[in-house]
């Protein structure tokens, strides 16, 4: 009966006329780049949204971001190779399109948007036992878990590509040009879907919700690619005209050598992704930590990716196809051109006032590499498979897996061994080496072609020589740089001047503040104090002054340079550490709550500035909330600090707070600057200046007025207790937003300001 169902549908459509059969093949030939469109959308929706369930689940920490990505491409490039080898032998296996293998496909990734974060959250908790996030033993562990609960559905998201291509094969002989149409698809639905997730998605209904918009999406994919497998299984194109993806007269390409081949696509994918690692750690300064700063670079590098493969598309139609040579050639000057961009003597990397030129710069920066990655990508799979699902499926992979190496080499040891400017440098290098190897292996290179290479050398070496980056910067100011897999570190200044930057982002510098992050909770406590914990380690002043209380304290920070750092800013800070009551562990603060099985009188927590850093809602969220009660003692304090800033942000923490303690305080600080909560499960009752002061040892005394010299104790500790506010004031709106993981408010607030500035 199958085969008699199949045998009609090839005959009716045969029957058709010409004029029938080129529109319905039109109409096919939409509806299957949509598809493809969605399902570039579906997966850059996913990857942002298990990027940021992972973070939660396993720390705020590179490794896992690296893992995560990594896992992602290295789904992408197993899928790839093996769907390549599968789609060809589909059809003798089951007697069935190839399109059926795709649908099957769709409708497993969808199943992962349901089962990622269930994994997740089960191997979190088998986990918790193992040391810090800087245990060997726990990052390979961790990596394991995330590798296996990704793995399955980033493999078949690579198989959609050569799956899709073996029923393009099958509908239309003579394609051999249907990687670049389905890869022209893809990524403009990853572009968009990189910009409405973040934009849109997260802001307005929240992570889950939109977890579940690339669910149905995918289901949405593998229901009308089933119902176009039963519609049009057996059809065959004999026009060119009807080609799917293709053009009436595909251009003649030369040969090419196959290990060369495969070192272009292996080499351009190393270097891109490595790239975009170091442009994130070099616009940091201008663009700062939120999540639309990655999210601007990522859909620039898509958007420049879209447009490359659309010339390249119409370059094919036109029989204008650019060369290898010309194209490496350029890429030699367009890699370096970010480096250029960045030199602060340029002036492009400007203030925040001035924050749209430094954006024009950037775009600048990247856009053409970006876009010339775009058209060599496709050109290479598509002159090397000529349509073959099983050529393109292996030549893909080699480049997920350029792309899956490129961001770890970058992370672990180019940034933090070379620094931003020599990796600009050495990820140059692979495409003047590139280019002098199409020398020998091609004879189709013109004067211009050497000329533009030669110039790109030229910059090249010169940038190399005379290119500052902020690392730079530093260093000729006599500043101290630390590097490591997770951040840049400068430590500056003098005296009461002294900075603390992480990836050229001020975080914190010398000020009484931080100290009343230790003195007030301490001296708030009605029992006899004997632990706290700090969250945050950031220049080591709160903890310096809660270890003034001859108390044990432990220490959390995410990076290892700062702790390092420590002494730079306080002559007494190796003696600190050595004492055996205090110790300093590198670990995410939340995943350590986690962890850990001890109970604190105080926990203190100074979450990153600024208060819209990417990450940094999972320290005032109500999940968040729930680990401190956990770890505070019957009577346990927590102070959290808010640098203020948005009214509604501010309004969002302090309700978050309210909804999980029952008894909160709040003051606010020296200077009008920021606020402290103090929060607990019990009544709090604030002191008088008296009992604040009698509380304190003479050695807490001593530290709280080191920076007021000549100045009476009892007028500092006045001032602090006449800011007291009524937490009622610190929220005007009832039943307004808080702050929760699945929706990080402070993080997301493009539409919120958006709608802001149009009522104004």
């Amino acid at each position: 009966m199958k085969k008699q169902s199949t045998q009609g549908k090839k005959a009716k459509s045969e029957n058709q006329s010409p004029q029938a059969r080129s529109t319905a093949h039109r109409n096919l030939s939409i509806i299957i780049f949509g598809l493809f469109a969605i399902s570039g959308f579906c997966g850059l929706l996913y990857q942002i949204i298990w990027l940021r369930i992972a973070l939660a689940s396993f720390g705020v920490i590179t490794p896992v971001l690296s893992v995560v990505v990594s896992v992602f491409m290295l789904g992408l490039a197993f899928g790839s190779w093996m769907g390549g080898k599968w789609s060809e032998k589909w059809r003798i296996q089951t007697n069935s399109t190839p399109i059926y293998l795709y649908s099957i496909c769709e409708f497993i990734i969808c199943l992962g948007a349901f089962l990622t974060p269930l994994l997740f959250d089960l191997g979190e908790n088998r986990l918790l036992h193992i040391g810090g996030t800087d245990s060997a033993k726990y990052l390979l562990l961790s990596s394991f878990v995330i590798a296996g609960s990704l793995i399955p559905w980033c493999i078949c998201m690579g198989m959609t590509y050569p799956s899709m291509m073996a029923y393009l094969k099958e509908v239309d002989h003579q394609n051999k040009i249907s990687f670049s149409f389905l890869y022209l698809a893809n990524v403009i639905g990853a572009m968009v879907g990189t910009v409405l997730t973040a934009a849109i998605f997260i802001e307005s209904i929240g992570i889950h919700n939109s977890l579940m918009i690339a669910a149905a999406g995918n289901l949405l994919i593998a229901a009308v690619s089933f119902y176009l497998g039963y519609r049009f299984e057996g059809n065959s194109i004999t026009e060119k005209s009807h080609s799917i993806g293709a053009f009436s007269d595909t251009v003649a390409q030369p040969p090419i050598e196959k290990l060369f081949f495969y070192s272009i696509l292996f080499l351009t994918g190393f270097c891109s992704m490595a790239m975009e690692i170091v442009w994130v750690r070099a616009f940091t300064p201008t663009l700062s930590t939120t999540i639309y700063a990655f999210a601007f670079i990522l859909s620039l590098y898509l958007l420049a990716t879209w447009m490359g493969s659309y010339q390249y598309r119409k370059h094919m139609a036109n029989h204008k196809v650019r060369s290898l040579e010309s194209l490496l050639a350029l890429c030699i000057l367009a890699s370096i051109l970010p480096l250029v961009i960045t030199d602060p003597r340029l002036g492009l990397m400007l203030p925040q006032k001035e924050f749209w030129i430094s954006v024009v710069g950037i775009t600048a920066g990247i856009v053409y590499f970006c876009l010339l990655l775009g058209y060599l990508t496709p050109l290479l799979i598509d002159r090397y498979s000529a349509g073959s699902p099983s050529k393109a499926g292996t030549s893909y992979s080699i480049n997920i897996l350029g792309c899956i190496l490129g961001p770890l080499f970058a992370g672990y040891l180019l940034l933090p061994g070379a620094g931003v400017k020599w990796a600009f440098v050495i990820l140059s290098i692979p495409f003047a080496a590139l280019f002098l190897f199409s020398l020998k292996v091609f004879s189709s290179y013109t004067r211009k072609d050497v000329a533009i290479a030669a110039s790109g050398i030229i910059v090249l070496a010169a940038a190399s020589l005379g290119s500052y980056s902020f690392e730079e910067v530093a260093v000729k100011n006599d500043s101290q740089i630390r590097r490591d897999h997770v951040a840049t570190v400068v430590s500056s200044g003098e005296g009461m001047g002294k900075e603390l930057l992480v990836n050229g982002i001020g975080m914190t510098r010398l000020t009484p503040i931080a100290k009343v992050m230790a003195h007030m909770p301490l001296a708030f406590h009605e029992n006899q104090v004997q632990n706290a914990l700090v969250i945050c380690f950031g220049m080591g002043t709160t903890y310096r002054s809660l270890m003034s209380w001859d108390i044990h304290v432990k220490g959390v920070e995410l990076i290892p340079s700062v702790k390092e750092a420590f002494p730079y800013y306080f002559r007494d800070a190796v003696e600190i550490m050595a004492n055996p009551k205090g110790e300093i562990i590198i670990d995410d603060g939340r995943r350590y709550l986690k962890r850990t099985a001890e109970s604190y009188d105080v926990i203190t927590i100074d979450p990153p500035p600024p208060i819209e850093s990417a990450g940094s809602s999972l320290l005032y969220s109500n999940e968040f909330y729930s680990l401190i009660k956990l770890r505070l003692k019957e009577n346990g304090l927590l102070q959290q600090w808010h640098p203020g800033g948005e009214e509604k942000i501010v309004e969002a923490v302090a309700r978050s707070l309210v909804m999980s303690f029952p008894y909160v305080r709040v003051f606010q600080s020296g200077g009008g600057w920021g606020y402290h909560f103090i929060a607990s499960m019990k009544p709090i009752e604030t002191p008088t200046t008296d009992l604040f002061i009698k509380r304190m040892p003479e050695s807490a005394k001593k530290d709280l007025m080191e920076w007021f010299p000549g100045q009476d104790i009892r007028k500092i500790v006045d001032i602090l207790l006449s800011k007291e506010m009524l937490i009622k004031d610190s929220f005007k709106r009832d039943g307004g937003a808080y702050i929760s993981d699945d929706k990080p408010y402070n993080e997301y607030f493009l539409l919120r300001r958006t709608r802001d500035l149009l009522k104004k």
